[in-house]
């Protein structure tokens, strides 16, 4: 039996949050969220809280076709984005990237949230997931890494002529299946 192809932009929820396809009129409430200097302190992109530095990240996020943006649910204030990309069906395998939260929201819970929901969407179609965190991102890796992720490659990476070196991480569905119970024990 053939399974369904990927829907790249399904609706999924939780109990923290909400995901949705993003959109271009989402752009002011996601750019409301991502204006914090902070937010991007250990990204190679330093200037992404800058509106037209922004707007370049955004529109490549719409043009995707596989981007989200997140919501808190109990409030449906937007607080970051995510997106699936380069899904290779041949390899079974595909990137969850691009994300960020508002500095509000970090901590683990709402990060683990949002990854739990994508991991499961995906482990429905693919047989592994990969990350690809800046070398500088300590944050993200630690994030990464605390939901099962193992370190498996360095690359060299082209980030709009800026040359720099990514950290590739992978989550396998055998591996997140059987740590399921674990993670939902986690508290953050």
């Amino acid at each position: 039996m053939r399974k369904p192809d990927f829907n790249l932009q399904p609706e999924l929820e939780n109990e923290l949050i909400r995901i949705t396809p993003l959109t271009e009129s989402d752009f002011e409430r996601l750019f409301k969220a991502g204006s914090d200097p902070m937010i991007w302190e250990q990204h190679p992109d330093k200037n992404r809280y800058q509106r037209e530095i922004f707007q370049l990240f955004f529109d490549a996020h719409v043009k995707s076709k596989s981007a989200f943006l997140i919501f808190e649910k109990n409030t449906n204030e937007p607080i970051g984005c995510t997106r699936y990309h380069n899904y290779e069906s041949a390899k079974s395998k595909v990137e969850i990237g691009y994300t960020f939260l508002a500095r509000k929201y970090w901590g683990g819970k709402y990060n683990l949230a949002m990854k739990k929901l994508l991991l499961n969407h995906a482990f429905q179609y693919v047989e592994s997931v990969v990350f690809l965190i800046g070398s500088t991102n300590i944050r993200s890796q630690k994030a990464i890494l605390k939901i099962g992720a193992n370190k498996i490659n360095e690359i060299d990476y082209d980030l709009n002529g800026t040359k720099m070196v990514v950290y590739e991480f992978e989550i396998k569905r055998r591996d997140w299946i059987s740590n399921e119970t674990w993670l939902s024990l986690l508290t953050f």
